[in-house]
């Protein structure tokens, strides 16, 4: 209820009473009512004003909280659409990194998977290439993925000499004969003795040490001088130190005395990869 309404009613109140009064119609009793009546309408229309005027800063409070949340809530929206860009850009970069990943992962395999056949292929014809040696001279075996050609001191060399017997350089020779051409296998030549001294006094050798790496190095030249690329061949003495029985027995003693020639085939394109990487 506004005003408009109070003004016209309280105005003709007024003036019908005035009116009576100036007639003589009407008594003061009900002129003293109808000022009561009058000053009551004034004061419900005081309050109602009030009440009015209460709501329409609660209204605009209420605006102004609402437009505040719904800014704020604008905000938090564009702040989660930045963050999921941002995700999902991530995960695209992260998509992209997991297969260029997969695709190297999937290449070191092949090139892996190129080498165990390439290790089998060796194997095969180094094996075939020194048939008809006894067993227990001479064996060939795969270990850790590569060719592994283990030679007995009987088969090569005499006691404590660095000259290897005939029977020997035949087996060498055929080794070299079968690996020829093939550039891409590593030769390491190792040397290994028992854990007796050898005799005082022996020439060009103080101990076990000089013992392995001539016989290294006569073995090798014998490969080279078959046709081996020496530039594949390495040779090397490991003295007593990495036995393959106790070292307690005569038998024993006697599987320590030996020549290992290790066949790796080279892995530069492996090394390359993981080198990007």
């Amino acid at each position: 209820m506004n005003r408009s309404f109070f003004r016209p009613t309280l105005a003709l109140l007024l003036s019908t009473s005035l009116l009576a009064l100036g007639t003589g119609c009407v008594s003061q009793k009900k002129f003293t009512a109808l000022q009561s009546q009058y000053d009551e309408l004034t004061k419900s229309r005081e309050q109602l004003q009030a009440q009015k005027t209460a709501l329409e800063q609660d209204k605009a409070r209420s605006e102004d909280a609402l437009r505040s949340s719904l800014l704020n809530k604008n905000q938090q929206v564009n702040q989660l659409n930045d963050n999921l860009s941002g995700a999902q850009a991530a995960n695209s970069q992260l998509s992209a990194d997991l297969r260029s990943k997969e695709q190297r992962i999937a290449e070191m395999q092949r090139i892996l998977d190129q080498k165990d056949a390439a290790v089998k292929s060796l194997r095969k014809k180094v094996g075939d290439a020194l048939l008809g040696f006894n067993a227990n001279d001479l064996q060939v075996n795969v270990r850790n993925g590569k060719v592994y050609v283990s030679l007995s001191e009987q088969l090569l060399f005499k006691s404590g000499s660095t000259k290897v017997d005939p029977k020997g350089q035949e087996a060498l020779k055929k080794l070299a004969t079968a690996l020829q051409g093939n550039q891409d296998v590593n030769v390491l030549v190792e040397g290994h003795t028992d854990n007796v001294p050898i005799t005082k006094g022996t020439q060009g050798m103080k101990d076990n040490w000089d013992l392995s790496v001539l016989r290294a190095t006569e073995i090798t030249r014998i490969l080279t001088e078959s046709g081996l690329n020496p530039a594949q061949v390495t040779p090397s003495g490991r003295s007593q130190y990495i036995p393959v029985a106790a070292n307690t027995t005569p038998a024993e003693k006697a599987l320590n005395r030996r020549t290992e020639i290790i066949l790796t085939p080279k892995l530069d394109e492996l090394f390359q990869i993981l080198e990007a990487n």
